[in-house]
């Protein structure tokens, strides 16, 4: 396993289309691996393939509170095949655009068909935090940010920060 360095904004590979895995191999699981020690690491609840650079529809999650034990999930190839009508507001951030936060109202139960990292053909029942952290990271796989889901006025405040820090770095 390997802790990889995520993709901050304004980098255009987040705003690419994630391509679907064919097959489900050793590859993949490494690549979960590699994504869950990133995540936990980073720390963050959820981690999409993009954000490390790849454009796989591959997507890991663990909104397990701190004093429960890790909950891991693995999902590639995921699609939501059902929403409720009910939503929810959640204070969002994202480990490509840090320290960065706001509310993003979402369908507040969603149903989840994937396959895990062993090919397994699985579906899952969403709600509360997970149903909010699993669409975020489907929607990396889309690229689609949070910040699309906000206000045009505030999303371009987010851009233009990120784009000033990026060229300064790039400066130095």
């Amino acid at each position: 396993m390997a802790c990889r360095d995520i993709v901050i904004l304004p980098d255009n590979i987040l705003k690419k289309p994630s391509l679907a895995f064919d097959t489900i191999d050793g590859k993949a699981q490494d690549l979960a691996n590699d994504m869950f020690e990133t995540m936990y690491h980073a720390p963050g609840i959820g981690l999409a393939a993009v954000q490390i650079g790849l454009l796989k529809r591959m997507l890991v999650v663990d909104v397990a509170k701190e004093d429960e034990p890790r909950d891991p999930i693995c999902m590639i190839n995921p699609k939501i095949v059902w929403s409720s009508e009910e939503t929810s507001e959640y204070e969002e951030g994202c480990l490509s655009i840090p320290e960065t936060y706001d509310l993003v109202i979402r369908p507040a139960e969603v149903k989840v068909t994937y396959f895990d990292q062993n090919a397994a053909e699985c579906e899952r029942h969403c709600d509360g935090l997970l149903a909010t952290c699993v669409q975020h990271e489907i929607d990396h796989l889309d690229g689609i940010l949070f910040i699309d889901h906000i206000s045009r006025l505030k999303r371009d405040r987010i851009i233009k920060k990120f784009v000033k820090a990026a060229k300064q770095k790039d400066t130095k």
